[in-house]
C-alpha cells in the first residue's frame, strides 16, 4: 500500500510539473505571436527619434518566424537582427518626414567589420538628408567606435573605458590536445597559405599564414582608420600614433583628443535630444526601436509596375550537401533557390548574397553549377558580406559583377583533405582493439583506426591536386584570367576585398544595395520590387525543432560557458567530408 501511495503522488506531481512547464510554453508562444502581431500595427507620431542599441547578433537576413531566438529556459525572446531590415530602415528613414534623426546607444556589436561597414555607410546616406545622428556609450569597442564615428555627436559617460588600440587575429591550435588524446591528423592540401588545417598540425601559425594575415589585417584598419580620420577631423598619422601610444582608454582621454565630442551622462544626453526635436521634456520624446521601425508603412509610395523582380539569394554559413537554413547552406536549398530565380520570368536579375568561409567541394560544385546556369538566364551579381572565401568564392566566381566591402575577406582558393589516425587513442589509452576483413586492397580507405599507407595518402594528395585545379580553372573561365595568373593569386592565400580588387577577384566596391542597383541596370530596370530566397522555412516546424534540439544545445551552451566554443568547434570537424574548399573562418580580429 505504500509503495503505491509512493508512486501516485510521484505520478501526479510528474502530471502537475508537465501541466506548469507546457502552460508556460503556452503562455511564451501567445507572447511572441501577440509581440508579433503588436509590430505589425507599428506607427510612429511627427519627430521621432529612430532608436538604435545593436546588441544582437547581425545577419544577413533577419528569420520571418516569430519564435526565432526564442529561449524556453528564459522564455525571452532574442532573435538576430538582419541587415537586409536595418538597411532598408536607414533608407526609409532618410524620407521619413517624422524621424528626426538618429539616437545609437553601443558599447559591443557581434557582427563582422564588413557589416558594420555596410551599416555605417547606411548612415553616412541617412545623414545627406540633413537629419542628426547622436551616440551615447558607456563602454565602446573598436567596432562600436567605428560605427559611431559617422555620428554627428559622440558622447560617453564621464567614467567609461573605450578602445582605439589596433586589430590584432587569433588562431586556436589543437595540435598538442591531439598529442595528448593520441590522435593523429592526416593533412592534405594544395597552397602554401592554405591556414584552415593549420590547427591540427601546428601549434603556432606558419610564416606564410602570418604574411597573409599581416597583409589583411592592415588593410583592413588601414581602411577603418581613414573613415575615422575623414569623419573626426584628424589624420591617420594621428590615428595611429594614438593606437601606438595606448592613449585611448577612457572618457577624458578621448574627448582631448577629439575622438568624441564630449563626456555626458545619458539624462544630459537625453535633454539634448529634447531641445533638437522640440519635445519639451524628456517623457514627451518620442522614440521608435529599430525592430519596430521595421514594420512602419514604407514612406514612398508604391510603384506602379512592380511585376519585374529582383531576387536577392542568401548564401549564409558554411557550405555543405543537403539542405540549408538561416546559418548554413545547403547545395540543395540554395541551388533550388537559384532555379527557381532562373525559371521565373517575373524575376529579371539575380543578387547572390555570399557571407561563407567555404565548405565542402561537392556542395560548392553543385551550388556552382545553378549559378553558371542563372547566369546564362539573366543578370547575376554576386555581393559579398564579412567573407566570401574558398567555397564561397567557388559559388561566386562567374557572376557577371562581383561587389564586396573594402574590409570583406575573400579568396582562399585552395583546398584540403583532413583524416584522423585514432589508433593510439583507442589501442593505448582506451584499451579497444580492431580487426576485421576485406576483398580488396582499398576497402578500408579512410579507416580512422589505423594509420594510412603511403600509396593510400597519394591517392588523397591526387584528389585535393585534381580539385585544386578545377578550382583554379572555373575562377579563370569566371573572372576571364589566365589559370597560371589565379594559381599565382590562389595558394589558399585569404585577401581583403581592397587587395582582391587589386588583383582582379572583385569587380566593385560596395554592399547588397550597391549590388542590386547593379543588377537593375544590367537589366534595364528603373521600376521593381526585390525579393528574398529561399523561402523560410514554416514556423511550426521551427518550433518544434527549437522545442528539441535547440533547446538541450542551449542547456549545455549555458553549462559549457566559453567553452562551448571548442565543442562547436569539434563539432565541425566531425562533419568534414570528402575534398573541403574552406578557409579557417576562426580567425578571430579585436
Amino acid at each position: 500500500m505504500k509503495s503505491f501511495l509512493k508512486y501516485t503522488l510521484a505520478t501526479v506531481v510528474g502530471i502537475l510539473i508537465y501541466t506548469v512547464i507546457s502552460t508556460l510554453i503556452f503562455f511564451g508562444i501567445v507572447g511572441a505571436i501577440v509581440s508579433a502581431s503588436d509590430q505589425s500595427e507599428a506607427s510612429i507620431e511627427p519627430n521621432t527619434i529612430l532608436y538604435m542599441k545593436l546588441d544582437q547578433s547581425i545577419v544577413d537576413r533577419a528569420s520571418d518566424n516569430p519564435f526565432e531566438g526564442f529561449n524556453f529556459a528564459t522564455f525571452e525572446a532574442d532573435p538576430a537582427l538582419g541587415l537586409n531590415d536595418i538597411l532598408k530602415n536607414l533608407k526609409k528613414a532618410k524620407e521619413d518626414e517624422n524621424i528626426k534623426g538618429i539616437f545609437m546607444e553601443l558599447s559591443y556589436i557581434p557582427a563582422g567589420i564588413a557589416t558594420i561597414d555596410e551599416i555605417r555607410n547606411g548612415l553616412l546616406d541617412f545623414k545627406e538628408s540633413g537629419k542628426f545622428i547622436y551616440t551615447y556609450a558607456e563602454v565602446m569597442t573598436q567596432g562600436a567606435y567605428y560605427l559611431a564615428s559617422a555620428s554627428d555627436k559622440i558622447y560617453m559617460n564621464p567614467v567609461g573605458t573605450m578602445e582605439l588600440k589596433g586589430l590584432r587575429s587569433k588562431v586556436t591550435f589543437f595540435k598538442g590536445a591531439l598529442e595528448k588524446l593520441g590522435v593523429e591528423p592526416v593533412i592534405f592540401r594544395h597552397g602554401k597559405f592554405k591556414s584552415a588545417i593549420e590547427p591540427f598540425m601546428l601549434d603556432k601559425m606558419s610564416e606564410a599564414n602570418k604574411e597573409q594575415s599581416m597583409t589583411f589585417v592592415q588593410s583592413i584598419w588601414d581602411y577603418m582608420v581613414a573613415n575615422i580620420a575623414k569623419s573626426r577631423g584628424l589624420t591617420a598619422a594621428e590615428i595611429n600614433q594614438l593606437a601606438d601610444a595606448y592613449t585611448i582608454r577612457n572618457t577624458q582621454a578621448a574627448v582631448d583628443h577629439k575622438i568624441i565630442d564630449g563626456s555626458k551622462y545619458r539624462d544630459e544626453v537625453i535633454d539634448e535630444l529634447v531641445t533638437l526635436t522640440d519635445a519639451g521634456k524628456p517623457e514627451k520624446l518620442e522614440m521608435v526601436k529599430l525592430s519596430k521601425y521595421t514594420d512602419v508603412g514604407n514612406v514612398k509610395k508604391h510603384r506602379k509596375h512592380q511585376s519585374d523582380k529582383i531576387a536577392v539569394i542568401y548564401a549564409s554559413g558554411e557550405i555543405n550537401s543537403g539542405k540549408g537554413d538561416n546559418q548554413t547552406i545547403g547545395s540543395e536549398t540554395l541551388a533550388q533557390a537559384l532555379r527557381k530565380a532562373r525559371r521565373d520570368s517575373t524575376i529579371k536579375a539575380i543578387v547572390l548574397r555570399v557571407n561563407s568561409p567555404g565548405g565542402s567541394g561537392l556542395a560548392s560544385d553543385v551550388i556552382w553549377r545553378e549559378v553558371v546556369l542563372a547566369k546564362q538566364a539573366k543578370p547575376l551579381v554576386v555581393s559579398m558580406g564579412d567573407l566570401a572565401a574558398s567555397g564561397g568564392y567557388y559559388i561566386a566566381c562567374p557572376a557577371d559583377v562581383i561587389v564586396a566591402n573594402e574590409v570583406t575577406l575573400t579568396g582562399s582558393i585552395g583546398v584540403f583533405g583532413l583524416l584522423l589516425n585514432t589508433q593510439e587513442l583507442m589501442n593505448k589509452k582506451l584499451g579497444i582493439t580492431f580487426d576485421g576483413i576485406k576483398t580488396n586492397q582499398y576497402a578500408d580507405l579512410g579507416d580512422v583506426t589505423r594509420p594510412m599507407t603511403e600509396a593510400e595518402k597519394e591517392i588523397i594528395q591526387g584528389e585535393v591536386e585534381e580539385f585544386y585545379s578545377v578550382f583554379i580553372g572555373k575562377v579563370g573561365d569566371g573572372r576571364k584570367m589566365a589559370v597560371a595568373g589565379v594559381d599565382s593569386i590562389g595558394q589558399g592565400r585569404v585577401w581583403s576585398g581592397a587587395n582582391a580588387k587589386q588583383i582582379g577577384l572583385v569587380d566593385e566596391f560596395g554592399g547588397l544595395e550597391r549590388a542590386i542597383v547593379i543588377a537593375a541596370e544590367k537589366a534595364n530596370l528603373t521600376d521593381y520590387k526585390t525579393i528574398d530566397l529561399p523561402e523560410q522555412p514554416d514556423p511550426v516546424e521551427e518550433l518544434i525543432k527549437q522545442l528539441t534540439g535547440e533547446a538541450k544545445m542551449s542547456i549545455l551552451e549555458k553549462e559549457l560557458g566559453e567553452n562551448y566554443y571548442f565543442y562547436q568547434k569539434l563539432k565541425n570537424v566531425q562533419k568534414l567530408q570528402g575534398i573541403q574548399a574552406r578557409m579557417d573562418y576562426d580567425v578571430e580580429l579585436y
